[in-house]
């Protein structure tokens, strides 16, 4: 593993992006959660998955998905986009969907859909419910992700410890998100790598 200064940087970033680069209040991540996955230079790029039959396009631009009376477990999500080299990407969209906490699409508006850009330095944040699992599915989250100009990475993250990761055919461990609890918040992190 090389240990060139962009890869000292970013993951020096990195190791605070789950804290107050983001502006998560303390009262969510009491400690900075690891890059996932730790970029080295020449990584693979995160795997891509199906986008499955609830995509949605235009969705509203916007990092807070959760809504007044929402029920669930509010997570706040945050990371960098990444290129296989470990530079991080400014201006990348994410677009995230998902069910909510019932583990229900919402396919008549946007409830729980949105997207965003990420900043200058190539970070992102999403604050959204942990999704319910549901008939044949584990918990996840759908995102693509597509830097300028570059091609779209659809795929999906998933979150450790849920029983049905075993029995969902499309979980993939690569995809879990790195999470931390704390005062009724979840904390989770994940980087994408796109090629």
């Amino acid at each position: 593993m090389s240990d060139s200064p962009t890869r000292r940087i970013v993951l020096g970033a990195g190791a605070f992006a789950a804290g107050s680069l983001l502006g998560i209040a303390s009262a969510v991540a009491q400690k900075p959660l690891a890059p996932t996955p730790a970029c080295h230079d020449g990584d693979e790029p995160t795997p891509a998955q199906t986008e499955g039959p609830f995509f949605k396009p235009s969705s509203p631009e916007r990092i807070e998905l959760i809504e007044a009376g929402m029920a669930g477990q509010p997570i706040e999500l945050v990371g960098f986009v990444l290129s296989r080299n470990c530079q991080p990407i400014a201006g990348a969209l994410l677009d995230f969907w998902q069910a909510d906490a019932k583990g229900d699409y919402d396919n008549s508006g946007f409830r729980l859909r949105g997207h965003q850009f990420t900043d200058a330095e190539g970070r992102f944040r999403l604050r959204t419910v942990v999704p319910g699992a549901y008939v044949g599915r584990t918990r996840h989250i759908h995102v693509k992700v597509q830097p300028r100009g570059g091609r779209v990475l659809t795929t999906q993250l998933y979150f450790p410890g849920e029983a049905k990761n075993r029995s969902d055919g499309l979980f993939r461990k690569e995809l879990l998100v790195r999470t931390a609890k704390n005062e009724g918040w979840l904390a989770g992190r994940f980087d994408f790598v796109v090629a």
